[in-house]
């Protein structure tokens, strides 16, 4: 057991940070492959599209349940032992779903990929600053956070495509395979990552903090609120916007785009401020919804939504960092977020049914202004770290 790493003492190690984001696009394309081939699934497993969905359900509850347990099992382990078997165990688990005989074997291996998502998510997500300097912790978790962005960019489509040409089949195979190869980058990449002693936030040392509690209830506030809505943006696209499929697939590219860029402007300043910035990213996610729910053009709305969303989770895990929630911190929050996606998408879905699905863009407008007010509020008056 050692204890926590003076972060001006650190040596750049950017192949590590690299390696560590390749991790985070395989985990979160992994997650979401069943998104563009459920009715393939479906058709193939024998089971309803309804019933198929539980491949996109299982992974994020388990998740959510595996990310703190993980956290204090574990605490005692070699972080990068851990990333090794937690990208073994996504390997396993996209093979399987690619082989799978059948409707049980595919669940039982997403429930795996929840497990693997949690765990990884939970260990990763604050290794910036063990791997870099103080000055480019900021940029660092910004680009370990940023596989996150890509995957919705660039993991996603690239798994449609190759579906589309070779069958879903091969699309978790190819997903796999890619798991196999960090096997290795990690294995010559990752430096050894001892435990951190009790007291830096892991298992019996770890204390909930105002500032820790205020970051959980912001995740669940600004992740809610998005997923009520964006769950439900191609149909709004098609429905109320009167999109043909050129111009859905142009949109949702540069929501894409632009959160990407989001992720790393808001690493940049987030570093210093993640207050002031989630205040200004929440108010961008209101704005940007608000328009779209009163008919502006999609195209610019959905850029400012990306601007604002992209920014989100690395605002966040800095702010976790900056608090001394440590592991544990990280892991509530991995929690938090996973629910909250579950939570908003369900939200989302019943103002679809009961109002229409314009409606869903009110809830992330709504969640998103209190966001705004309790980081801005709260945040400045009872919390350190800011």
């Amino acid at each position: 057991m050692t204890t926590t790493l003076d972060a001006s003492s650190v040596r750049a190690r950017p192949l590590a940070v690299a390696s560590v984001a390749l991790g985070t696009f395989t985990l979160v394309t992994s997650e979401m492959l069943p998104v563009g081939l459920l009715t393939p699934i479906a058709a193939d497993l024998g089971v309803s599209p309804g019933t198929a969905g539980l491949t996109m359900t299982a992974p994020g509850l388990v998740a959510a349940v595996a990310a703190p347990a993980l956290a204090v099992a574990a605490r005692r382990a070699d972080r990068r032992t851990l990333l090794i078997g937690l990208m073994a165990l996504l390997a396993v688990a996209d093979l399987a779903a690619a082989l799978a005989p059948g409707y049980a074997v595919m669940l039982a291996a997403r429930v795996a990929t929840g497990v693997s998502i949690g765990g990884f998510w939970a260990f990763a997500a604050g290794l910036g600053a063990r791997l870099v300097p103080e000055r480019q912790v900021g940029r660092a978790t910004s680009v370990i956070l940023g596989g996150v962005s890509v995957a919705s960019v660039l993991g996603v489509p690239a798994a449609a495509l190759v579906s589309s040409s070779a069958g879903w089949r091969a699309a978790f195979a190819a997903m796999g395979v890619l798991a196999l190869a960090l096997l290795v980058l990690f294995a010559v990449t990752l430096p050894a990552l001892p435990a951190a002693a009790p007291d830096a936030g892991t298992g019996a040392g770890f204390r909930m903090s105002r500032a820790l509690a205020l970051v959980l209830v912001l995740t669940v506030l600004i992740v809610g609120g998005h997923f009520a809505a964006y769950t439900y943006l191609r149909p709004f696209l098609e429905q109320v916007a009167q999109a043909g499929p050129g111009l859905v697939g142009a949109a949702l590219l540069l929501y894409g785009a632009a959160g990407v860029a989001g992720n790393f402007v808001a690493g940049a300043r987030a570093a210093r401020s993640p207050r002031a910035v989630l205040v200004v990213l929440a108010a961008l996610i209101a704005l940007a919804t608000a328009a779209l729910a009163l008919a502006a053009p999609p195209l610019v709305a959905l850029v400012v939504w990306g601007l604002g969303y992209g920014g989100v989770g690395v605002a966040l895990q800095l702010w976790i960092m900056r608090s001394g929630g440590g592991e544990m911190g990280t892991a509530l929050f991995v929690s938090a977020f996973n629910l909250s996606i579950a939570l908003g998408a369900l939200v989302g879905g019943r103002v679809v049914d009961g109002v229409s699905i314009a409606a869903a863009m009110w809830p992330a407008v709504v969640l998103s202004l209190l966001a705004a007010a309790a980081a801005g509020i709260w945040g400045r008056s009872r919390t350190s770290g800011s």
